[in-house]
């Protein structure tokens, strides 16, 4: 069983609204991520929210795979809310992919592989990469599951990641790579796809 964590909670400050509602092709990037990620073999789609809960819950689909929680805490940034995505995980779950709502891009065969990946080798952290470049949505092993818990909220995942030895799977597929703070940086990656 593999747990996906979609990370809606922060507060989008230089995007200057909520990431989760921005138009990708005439539909919310949420909607967009949450199709890729129902149509997968993801498990479970636990989506967290923070900053912007009541704009973003309209927008949570109805479906099986989804869950919802609400980070308190959203202001220390992106391991608070991972932490609280994997305390709602199935206690089932073989490994954690975090997926930042900034990341609409991957391909849904990217998700594919990279599960087929990690239940066929295990590793501790998988890492996908694009021409030599890392992304997202990396999967963390549930052996480090109380390590993520307890990492200090203000230290970042890659402290993590540099204590584990990562593998890192490189795939055809810049939406690994492709991200967005700014409505610049969107519109620039729209005009690519």
């Amino acid at each position: 069983m593999i747990s996906c964590i979609l990370l809606t909670a922060g507060e989008s400050q230089r995007f200057g609204s909520p990431k989760a509602l921005a138009d990708i092709h005439g539909k919310k990037a949420l909607e967009v991520v949450q199709l890729k990620l129902i149509e997968s073999i993801v498990d479970e789609i636990i989506i967290v929210t923070g900053a912007h809960e009541s704009l973003i819950k309209p927008y949570v689909l109805n479906h099986s795979k989804v869950r919802l929680v609400h980070n308190k805490d959203y202001k220390f940034g992106q391991t608070s809310s991972f932490q609280t995505g994997i305390n709602s995980v199935d206690p089932n779950s073989k490994g954690f992919m975090l997926l930042p709502i900034d990341c609409p891009f991957v391909l849904p065969q990217t998700l594919e592989a990279l599960i087929h990946y990690f239940n066929e080798h295990h590793p501790t952290i998988l890492i996908p990469a694009y021409r030599d470049k890392r992304g997202h949505p990396p999967i963390f092993h549930n052996t480090l599951k109380n390590e993520i818990l307890n990492l200090d909220k203000n230290k970042g995942l890659n402290n993590l990641i540099s204590t584990h030895q990562a593998e890192v799977l490189h795939l055809n597929d810049s939406g690994i790579i492709q991200t967005f703070n700014t409505r610049e940086d969107l519109e620039a990656i729209l005009r690519l796809t």
